[in-house]
């Protein structure tokens, strides 16, 4: 095991381009946020840079709002692993909403960790667009 101590940092989180999984590409910064309205196809995430940890075994994990399958049971965090490619390395860690949207309204937390450390974590609050409406209207009464 490598005697660096690992360095993580989030670069950017918000909204991004679509991902594509076969491209090296990293999917385009839009707008930096954790308020997500729940529209269909919209991707958002974070990309963390990761230094000092090459050949490390990365996981990560996206916990969902209490999102039913078909069959109407509640789906399981998504999780993987992988291996850092280099020891300076940018990951790209999202998620996109699909139908029918008004069941993925609430907290997503989306975690990296490092051996059993979480090493970054970001929580992104997706609503219906009337709430954010809603909340946007109650500041501006209030001359914010």
């Amino acid at each position: 095991m490598s005697k660096l101590k690992a360095d993580v940092t989030i670069l950017q989180a918000g909204l991004f381009s679509r991902w594509d999984e076969e491209s090296p590409d990293l999917p385009k910064f839009l707008k930096a946020t954790v308020h997500v309205p729940a529209e269909i196809d919209i991707e958002f995430g974070f990309i963390a840079r990761i230094r000092k940890a090459k050949n490390r075994k990365l996981s990560y994990c996206i916990y969902h709002p209490h999102i039913p399958d078909q069959q109407g049971n509640i789906r399981p965090p998504f999780e993987g692993e992988l291996f850092v490619e280099s020891n300076d390395w940018k990951f790209y860690l999202g998620d996109t909403i699909w139908a029918p949207e008004h069941d993925k309204v609430g907290k997503w937390r989306m975690t990296l960790s490092l051996g059993d450390k979480v090493v970054a974590e970001k929580t992104f609050h997706v609503h219906l667009n009337d709430e954010e409406s809603q909340v946007a209207n109650f500041w501006k009464r209030r001359g914010f």
